[in-house]
């Protein structure tokens, strides 16, 4: 028995097609996928149930409110007497509160005029204690806040004047106070007043002059 006789033979494969090997190259290189399982749909268990149909029950619901009748409509409304009754109440009121506010703001402005013809009063007063006397009707009161240039010239005159913020203030009717010195009722100082709201001399009631003087004295 020779040595090539004892070497086992094994059958020839046939070479297989270029088509049929790539086939088997793509299957050995391709991740093998699990299968789908569709997912079954879990049902809500007692307590989820009976939360739902609490929250369902808790809910408010209105009744619908049914049409109403026409006469029904027409009761509830107002005709047209009533409504012209209600408009001329309130104008009338209106017209009473209106001449109640009217009467308190012309006494709040004669209050205010007496006000500042104090201030001003004070003012000539600290002129005189630094320059001997008061300004003269010429020199007028704006020698409270501008240093006069004619005789008397005040020898020690305020840098600042006389009078916060450097202006005469106007009465509230915005006419400028009238000064005179020295004055016909204070024939040893001076007089100050305003015409009231008409801006004349005279009248009566807000229209009356306001002054500096009593009303004994004006009387």
């Amino acid at each position: 028995m020779s040595f090539r006789s004892a070497i086992p033979r094994f059958p020839r494969s046939e070479p297989k097609a270029s088509g049929e090997v790539h086939q088997a190259r793509s299957r050995a290189s391709a991740p093998s996928r699990a299968p789908i399982v569709p997912r079954s749909r879990s049902k809500p268990s007692g307590e989820r149930a009976q939360r739902a149909l609490h929250l369902r029950g808790s809910i408010p619901r209105f009744p619908r409110s049914e049409p109403q009748a026409s006469g029904d409509l027409h009761k509830a409304g107002f005709t047209l007497i009533e409504i012209m009754a209600v408009v001329l109440i309130i104008g009338l009121l209106t017209a009473v509160v209106g001449t109640a506010i009217f009467g308190q703001i012309d006494r709040a402005r004669v209050t205010t005029a007496k006000t500042q013809m104090k201030n001003i009063e004070a003012a000539l007063d600290f002129y005189r204690m630094d320059n001997g006397k008061y300004p003269t009707t010429e020199q007028g009161l704006d020698a409270l806040v501008h240093q006069p240039s004619t005789e008397p010239v005040p020898r020690q005159y305020r840098r600042e004047g006389y009078i916060n913020g450097g202006k005469v203030p106007r009465d509230p009717w915005g006419a400028t106070y009238e000064y005179q010195a020295p004055g016909e009722r204070n024939t040893y100082g001076f007089d100050i007043w305003s015409f009231g709201a008409d801006g004349q001399p005279g009248g009566k009631d807000v229209d009356a002059d306001i002054g500096n003087w009593s009303e004994d004295d004006a009387n």
